[in-house]
């Protein structure tokens, strides 16, 4: 991120939610994965949204991707480019690209996991250019 850049709020950190904090402040990216049907998914909840079963866990993610989706906002009050990325394990998550030059940001491009601080609280994901 540039400089005199505010810095995002921390998030609020629910208990089903606490690996995932706790792994981006080790600087590690975790998502869900179910155990029967081998398929990784982003919202943790307690069964898998692919095929219901309740035999999941959490695993680190490669921290790539390819970005999916985006936007460019001046009015943003931190990232200028929201955007959803697509992981390497398969699931798409909400996120910003960072550290470089907006109009370069482009479909289909290559980025790598960052962890950006936050007020108070454990630092979030957001993506980078490779």
């Amino acid at each position: 991120m540039s400089e005199n850049v505010p810095l995002p709020k921390a998030p609020e950190i629910w208990p089903e939610v606490t690996p995932y904090w706790d792994a981006a402040v080790e600087g590690r990216l975790v998502v869900m994965r179910c155990l029967s049907c081998e398929k990784h998914y982003v919202h943790p909840r307690p069964f898998c949204p692919h095929c219901g079963s309740d035999r999941t866990e959490w695993c680190d993610a490669a921290g790539t991707g390819t970005i999916y989706t985006f936007t460019i906002t001046d009015r943003a009050p931190v990232f200028k480019v929201p955007a959803m990325v697509q992981l390497a394990e398969g699931p798409i998550m909400m996120t910003a690209i960072v550290d470089c030059d907006p109009a370069f940001v482009e479909i289909g491009q290559q980025v790598s996991v960052a962890f950006q601080p936050t007020e108070d609280g454990p630092p979030l994901p957001v993506f980078k250019p490779v």
